[in-house]
């Protein structure tokens, strides 16, 4: 068995009031915030919506499959 381990960007620490930081396999890197019930990214300062998010999250699962290939 194999694994993947993403490079970890230091310029991304906590942050008071959010969960995170989340990096994903495309180098995203993304807050969850509570008050909000969304993810916050940080490099344009917006809320992603729930699509985007599953997305990204589904970029996860597929470097899994492949790793374990």
């Amino acid at each position: 068995m194999s694994y993947i381990q993403f490079d970890r960007n230091s310029a991304y620490g906590p942050r008071d009031g959010l969960e995170g930081p989340y990096q994903y396999p495309n180098g995203r890197i993304l807050y969850y915030d509570v008050k909000e019930g969304a993810y916050w990214d940080p490099r344009t300062d917006f809320f992603l919506d729930y699509d985007e998010v599953s997305s990204l999250q589904n970029m996860i699962f597929d470097t899994i499959r492949v790793s374990e290939r």
